[in-house]
């Protein structure tokens, strides 16, 4: 399997998260932490990775993703390419199409990734610098033929063995997982809950739920005990590690860990999660 998507290294975990501040970056590096991977559609301008980048001198950022519908394709490579100018080897442009439900554009996603990687590479950004949101077969193809490879969101190990097969020993995968560290399981379902509750009318998520095993039952809001310990990992670090672990032994290269924190705790619980995970 692939070491990473350039010449940096990239380790065997990173964190995923929506708005992580350049000194917590500068503390994730410390930990030893190689990516931080971010979410929630941030723009294609890109101008919210240079600050983490600047606190950094190893770390690499990349988007979780861009949504092809509300990023303009010439921005994101424009910005792009400042970044890579400035922090050479060190960002990752995520793309992904998002949800029908919150995108009046949404068409087909096979056909309008195509398009929107086709005017990347009219912009120069290479297939190796880039990476998609896939879970489905289809998209999962597409990410191997034309991208470093697959950032499947809300999945399980079982699905990262699929993916894998999917996209073949050469292309980069990197999961997302979410983890609760308490020990409580009734809170951290509680925490689940609250976070997947906007996915229950998502088409999308449903399909790719099902697809993994889960069954109507589970998928009906407020969802099942089943998907939510599945979906979000809790407990002591070791024993979150363990599961987190699984998604390397299915064939992920890198797998981007969604705490699931105030933000002011995020660092915290990064360390708390980083001896169990066999960072520095």
């Amino acid at each position: 399997m692939t070491a990473g998507f350039n010449e940096l290294p990239v380790g065997r975990f990173g964190t995923f998260g929506h708005a992580v501040t350049p000194e917590q970056a500068k503390e994730i590096e410390a930990l030893g932490y190689g990516a931080v991977w971010v979410g929630n559609s941030p723009s294609a301008d890109l101008k919210w990775a240079e600050p983490m980048l600047e606190r950094t001198s190893t770390l690499k950022v990349a988007s979780g993703i861009v949504n092809i519908w509300k990023g303009d394709a010439g921005l994101a490579a424009e910005s792009f390419h400042r970044i890579e100018s400035a922090y050479p080897g060190r960002f990752l442009l995520g793309i992904g199409v998002g949800n029908p439900e919150t995108n009046q554009q949404y068409r087909k996603p096979v056909d309008a990734l195509n398009d929107y990687l086709d005017k990347l590479d009219e912009y120069g950004v290479p297939d190796s610098r880039r990476i998609v949101a896939a879970i489905g077969p289809q998209l999962l193809r597409l990410a191997a033929r034309r991208s470093t490879g697959a950032h499947p969101y809300s999945t399980i190990p079982q699905h990262t063995a699929q993916a894998r097969e999917a996209i073949g020993p050469d292309a980069f995968l990197a999961p997302e997982h979410k983890v609760v560290l308490t020990g409580d399981t009734g809170e951290a379902r509680a925490v689940g809950r609250d976070l997947l509750a906007m996915y229950f009318n998502r088409a999308n998520a449903l399909k790719s739920w099902k697809r993994m095993g889960f069954t109507d039952e589970d998928i009906t809001a407020p969802g099942s005990d089943r998907l939510l310990d599945a979906i979000i990992v809790h407990g002591t670090p070791e024993a979150i590690a363990a599961r987190l672990r699984q998604h390397l032994d299915a064939g992920a290269d890198h797998v981007p860990v969604q705490v699931l924190t105030p933000p002011d705790r995020l660092v915290p619980a990064l360390a708390e999660l980083a001896g169990a995970l066999g960072l520095r």
